[in-house]
């Protein structure tokens, strides 16, 4: 139910939660020291010459796990760099090293170049109807952040609501996500500001094109429902941390609030909170204009429990109807005072259940939709026809039924790929979907629920070719003899009777799927003759829950041999070799890659592990790390769970006196949600082992956090440096026109 539509927090999504500073110095070796070690720097190789490390202070730490000793050397480098001078200075260091090795790599200006006119095509986002207009987003390209625009008509002229480009003078500031009222009047939206997880709501007069005095602080991973009558709307916030923890305290005592419209915050009504247990998170829904779904849940995993107030009635307060953190339960509908929901209650690969508020005991459920072979992923309902989204081995199958649950025709989709969207009401029969794959930009649909019949609304106008690209899935055995299902994607015309450079790209956690999709860094390594190849790893939920408790807890060793044994699949048939092959994944991803280059160093030609958690002891200390338990357990207070992530935690494993791959870590100064100082351990662990002469760099970003709201000016110069070192360590040789 994660589903990339234009807000996060509206509707049914909203109930689900997943979850560089440059100094001066001298040209050649570098040798700067910080705090009292003396120790001396190592030194990896470079296109132009040696360069040096700069030393980083190691600290007497250690900390008994369950009568075990381990030594945390590099502790420090967990305080923020806005508050600690050694910290910021080892940053500026650190970037200097990077920037002056990247900056040695001559292919990377002609990326830069390329990717900037990739990159340069118009972009859309589904637009959603509100008050008989529609609203919705657009880039012209190259705008740092996509701007916010309201039409009376399909094909009227567009009218300019916000322009996120203007808040910031270095493009930064970002409209996080955005909520337009039932009338269509006011528009509830959200700020995110250098990439923080943290919010900050506003609300436009749609009319009179101002914004209101209202503001709204203190809000992270919440829903945003207005109420029935558009007096006001609800939200969820935390307490107002302590100044210098705002980026890294852990996040609890989330609760849901009423703010009526043109009232300070502090006149805020307290609607609900479980003052029971402060790890509980809450967030909510109004369904049908008419019933407040409250959806609580604990971690990451579909786990919760609902209580529903019904805002026509003299209900005084939300009232349970689901108990016991057990199930996923996704109420996306309501008719009547019957609720519908999506729930893997009895059913690991769902089904749609029917709730009488009036009778919301189990035994009182109507099944209208029965758990089928494949997993359904999402439901809604528009025109009065429920649409059930699937996944037939990764992609996409929308299928229709009526309300008591007969079957329909499906929706035709155009190919090989994936679809999201299809929200709407159940009095309108007009709905909108995107479909993408790998070699297919994303286009939006109009979909008509009475006639059955699809329209294209906008399909980009690319400065490529998208049919000069083919997409492939493969399947191949994991180490225990799982069959684990792969996507490779390459130009047409690559020459496979010899092996190319790749990029293994992968994730494996968190019952999150890696569907077919568009990505233009991904397109632009198609593009310059590498292959681009995705595992659909153990941990995601591809497959649904028996797929994800596979790789999760003291299954998590399942993912990395899945990504071993991919990698070693992709040699075998001939694709790329160990001195052609690139890794890379983000967050969960990172950890990925951090875990598979220390078990397997020799696999791989290029490791790029992007802010990944790689501290497995101590990653629940942090703003949302916590939730993360339901995936990674519970180290300090289980001894289980800590032997079992010391085993594979990346900053305690790596292995000096072994030649790793060389290595560009990614992360960003402001990433709150997998706080930077683990990647900024993790770095420093490399640095101090003999882990031979290729180059083990990290790249910090400035004003920037865990992806999102990302300008693009400074995605173009992260992909750029990530697919020049990828380029040079894979041995990828651009044609000599390329980029100019």
């Amino acid at each position: 139910m994660r589903r990339p539509i234009h807000e996060l927090g509206r509707g049914r999504s909203t109930q689900i939660v997943a979850i560089a500073i440059l100094a001066l110095v001298a040209v050649g070796w570098l040798s700067l020291q910080f705090g009292d070690s003396d120790a001396p720097t190592s030194a990896a190789s470079g296109p132009t010459g040696s360069l040096a490390y700069p030393v980083t202070r190691v600290s007497p730490q250690t900390d008994i796990y369950f009568g075990e000793s381990v030594s945390d050397p590099y502790r420090w480098l967990e305080t923020e760099a806005r508050e600690s001078t050694q910290v910021a200075d080892w940053v500026a260091a650190q970037n200097i090293v990077t920037f002056e090795y990247l900056d040695t790599l001559e292919d990377r200006y002609r990326i830069k170049d390329r990717l900037t006119d990739l990159w340069n095509y118009e972009k859309f986002t589904l637009p959603f109807r509100e008050g008989g207009r529609y609203f919705f987003r657009r880039n012209d390209g190259l705008q740092n952040q996509f701007v916010l625009y309201v039409q009376n008509s399909l094909d009227a002229p567009a009218e300019l609501l916000l322009d996120p480009n203007t808040w910031s003078a270095d493009g930064a500031t970002a409209l996080a996500s955005y909520v337009p009222s039932h009338d269509g009047s006011l528009v509830l939206y959200a700020i995110q500001d250098g990439g923080s997880d943290w919010r900050t709501l506003k609300i436009l007069n749609t009319v009179t094109g101002k914004t209101l005095a209202d503001t709204i602080e203190w809000v992270k991973f919440s829903g945003l429902a207005w109420a029935p009558a558009d007096s006001g709307f609800y939200y969820s916030r935390y307490p107002a941390p302590e100044e210098s923890a705002t980026f890294q305290a852990a996040n609890y005592d989330q609760a849901l609030y009423f703010h009526e419209v043109g009232t300070p915050q502090d006149r805020d009504k307290l609607i609900y909170a479980r003052a029971d247990d402060p790890a509980i998170s809450v967030r909510a829904y109004v369904a049908a204009e008419r019933f407040l779904v409250v959806t609580m849940s604990r971690g990451t995993d579909a786990r919760y429990e609902i209580a529903v107030q019904d805002l026509a009635s003299d209900e005084s307060a939300p009232a349970m109807i689901i108990v016991g953190f057990e199930n996923e339960f996704a109420i996306f509908a309501a008719e009547e005072r019957i609720l519908y929901a999506v729930t893997d209650r009895h059913a690991p690969l769902k089904r749609i259940v029917a709730i009488d508020l009036d009778a919301p005991a189990e035994a009182n459920w109507r099944e209208v939709v029965a758990e089928s072979d494949h997993l359904l992923v999402d439901a809604s309902v528009v025109g009065g026809v429920l649409i059930a989204e699937y996944l037939e081995e990764v992609k996409s199958v929308v299928r229709r039924f009526e309300l008591t649950g007969e079957e329909l025709s499906p929706i035709v989709l155009p190919g090989i790929g994936s679809a999201f969207g299809f929200e709407g009401r159940p009095e309108n029969s007009e709905t909108f979907y995107t479909f993408s794959s790998y070699n297919e930009p994303t286009t939006i649909y109009r979909y008509d629920t009475l006639a059955d019949t699809s329209e294209i609304l906008r399909r980009p106008a690319t400065p490529f070719d998208p049919s000069a690209y083919v997409v492939k899935q493969l399947f191949f055995k994991s180490a225990d003899g799982t069959t684990v299902p792969m996507f490779v994607s390459h130009r047409v015309d690559l020459d496979l009777t010899r092996p190319v450079p790749t990029l293994l790209y992968g994730y494996g956690g968190f019952n999150i799927s890696l569907r077919p999709g568009f990505s233009l860094s991904a397109f632009a390594w198609m593009e310059m003759g590498g292959v681009y190849a995705v595992a659909n790893l153990r941990g995601g939920g591809e497959y649904g829950k028996a797929w994800h408790e596979a790789g999760r807890l003291l299954n998590k060793q399942n993912v990395f041999d899945d990504f071993i044994a991919a990698a070693e699949h992709l040699i075998e048939e001939g694709y790329t070799t160990t001195e052609q092959l690139g890794i890379f994944g983000g967050s969960n991803g990172g950890l990925l890659v951090g875990a598979v280059t220390n078990q397997r160093p020799d696999l791989f030609a290029v490791a790029l592990p992007a802010v990944g958690v790689m501290d497995m002891l101590r990653f629940d200390q942090f703003t949302a790390g916590r939730f993360w338990r339901d995936d990674y357990g519970s180290p300090s207070e289980n001894e289980v769970d800590f032997r079992n992530n010391y085993a594979f935690s990346p900053y305690h494993n790596v292995r000096g006196g072994v030649d790793y791959p060389a290595v560009l870590i990614t992360t960003a100064d402001t990433d709150d949600r997998v706080v930077p100082g683990h990647s900024f351990k993790y770095a420093a662990a490399l640095h101090a082992a003999d882990t031979g002469s290729k180059p083990k760099l990290i790249r910090i970003e400035t004003r920037a956090g865990h992806g999102s709201g990302k300008p693009t000016d400074k995605i173009i110069e992260e992909v750029a440096d990530r697919l020049g070192f990828l380029a040079e360590h894979t041995g990828l040789e651009l044609p000599e026109s390329y980029g100019n």
